[in-house]
């Protein structure tokens, strides 16, 4: 079996082509494939599938022929996602890259609906995320690493907590362990949260995110443009503003134009290969595999 890895801002993902949607992708053989120390290792996994081979993702978010392809992404943990921003860049890449899609603005479906990825022959990525859902500033409590915050409900078509730590240095930030999940209402949030915090504000802002069903990563597309809608909407500020985000992997640019957010960023494609037919088997059975994930 074919993949390839790359990542934006240091999220990182197994991008694996199955246009014809033959490919059983169990959770145990994702959580294999994630694996840092015997299997490839990533934040996640973007199976590339076309749409029309995915009639149960396609019929409830899109008219039939709206988008091409279907953007699979799974976390970590083997468990169904939304929305990836950072994973929706690297698979407009890849399309383009690998000849899929010529570059320009390429309609992906995903399982938040449709969404645009403006991808140049070569250069940053620019996705549509679609319109955010904002809730009252700091209106739920949220606790990380023993430090309770006021949190902000935002969904991106998949649900965030934006913590702002008013008071905390660039250093506190750092320091702050986000080593074990953060504390959060379960009837808030049933199906678990992504949680950020965020220093600086509302012109350009700094975070780190634990991500739901992964754990802290590097980056967080969808989390990087909830602290730029949480961040304006606290100041008393609406569409119309670009927002610098710092995440630990990289810069990102949220563009929140009227009821449409937009992400910017890079996208870089790092490596290629093949899974061993051994490994592929025992990740399938979910057992330890006994040799390398692959060769490059």
């Amino acid at each position: 079996m074919r993949f390839v890895k790359g990542h934006g801002t240091g999220n990182d993902f197994v991008i694996v082509p199955d246009p014809d949607g033959d490919l059983d992708l169990t959770p145990e053989l994702v959580r294999a494939l994630c694996d840092r120390r015997t299997g490839v290792g990533a934040d996640g996994v973007l199976r590339m599938v076309l749409a029309a081979a995915e009639p149960r993702a396609a019929e409830p978010l899109a008219r039939p022929g709206a988008a091409r392809w279907f953007m699979d992404y799974r976390n970590a943990d083997g468990s169904l996602a939304e929305m990836c921003g950072n994973g929706l860049r690297v698979f407009g890449r890849y399309l383009v890259d690998a000849g899929y899609e010529r570059p320009g603005l390429i309609p992906v479906l995903t399982r938040a609906g449709v969404r645009g990825a403006d991808v140049p022959a070569e250069g940053e990525v620019t996705v549509e995320m679609g319109p955010p859902s904002v809730g009252s500033p700091d209106a739920v409590a949220v606790t990380v690493a023993g430090r309770a915050f006021r949190a902000t409900q935002v969904s991106m078509g998949n649900p965030h907590a934006v913590c702002f730590a008013d008071g905390l240095s660039p250093a506190d930030l750092a320091a702050l362990d986000l080593t074990r999940p953060p504390d959060v209402p379960s009837d808030v949030f049933p199906d678990g949260v992504n949680v950020e915090i965020v220093i600086g504000a509302p012109d350009a802002v700094a975070m780190r995110v634990y991500e739901r069903g992964v754990g802290e990563t590097l980056s967080c597309g969808t989390g990087a443009c909830a602290v730029a809608v949480a961040s304006a909407t606290r100041a008393g500020r609406g569409p119309g503003v670009a927002v610098p985000v710092a995440v630990p992997g990289g810069l990102l640019t949220v563009l929140w134009d009227d009821d449409q957010v937009r992400l910017r960023g890079p996208a870089v494609l790092v490596s290629d290969g093949l899974l061993r037919p051994d490994w592929l088997a025992a990740a399938r059975r979910g057992s330890e595999p006994a040799l390398a994930a692959g060769s490059f």
